[in-house]
């Protein structure tokens, strides 16, 4: 069996994740205490952050909708002319087929 990236990535996760658990196992409780409290703070900033990403990304799919809108109107007036000049029927023909 050849070792890939998978593997070697699994490893190093597994020996990181060794280590933090010895380092955890020799922490003082007051330590262990002041980390949980950090991750707390640190996944409350994360979890607001995300929440105001979300607010600001269905506010610019909103403006982009209604902006897209108004901005198909405004050419398609303009499209729909060049294809009837393209395709429409002609009232007159400006030249005689010979």
């Amino acid at each position: 069996m050849s070792v890939n990236s998978k593997h070697i990535a699994t490893f190093l996760l597994g020996a990181a994740a060794a280590l933090a658990g010895a380092k955890y196992m020799t922490m003082t409780p007051e330590e262990k205490e002041k980390l949980a409290g950090d991750l707390k703070d640190k996944a409350h900033k994360m979890k607001d952050e995300a929440e105001g990403a979300f607010d600001k990304a269905k506010d610019y799919f909103e403006e982009l909708k209604t902006k897209g809108a108004e901005a198909l109107k405004e050419h398609l007036g303009d499209a729909e002319k060049t294809i009837g000049d393209l395709f429409g029927k002609k009232d007159s023909p400006t030249s005689t087929p010979s």
